[in-house]
């Protein structure tokens, strides 16, 4: 049965940092790139961060460049998303997904299989 499970949210301070991880399990991870997206109250879901199969190539929603970070461990099926300088604005679920394909061609679209999602909330 394939699962993703996202883990490693939680309350943080501005200008703190988080380290989110995605687990999969039922699937081969490395056979997809893998995204991040996260969903604020009240707004629609926006992608975050993709990364091929492989790790080689990644991409970043502009609010977030400089910031996050996606990584991944495919001898974990592992994929990660390491978050600094936290802003309030920041605070949202954060889901990991799988991608359709090996690339992040599209990188906010054409997934297939979404995590339950790991709460993060920024503030004083």
């Amino acid at each position: 049965q394939l699962q993703l499970v996202e883990s490693g949210g939680g309350l943080v301070q501005p200008g703190g940092s988080l380290k989110l991880s995605c687990a999969g399990s039922g699937f081969a991870l490395d056979y997809y790139a893998m995204g991040w997206f996260r969903q604020a109250p009240g707004k629609e879901r926006e992608g975050v961060s993709c990364i091929s199969d492989k790790g080689g190539s990644t991409y970043y929603a502009d609010s977030v460049k400089g910031r996050f970070t996606i990584s991944r461990d495919n001898t974990k099926n592992t994929v990660y998303l390491q978050i600094a300088s936290l802003k309030p604005e920041d605070t949202a679920v954060y889901y990991c997904a799988r991608h359709m394909n090996r690339d992040c061609s599209s990188p906010w679209s054409h997934y297939m299989d979404w995590g339950q999602g790991t709460r993060v909330t920024v503030s004083a």
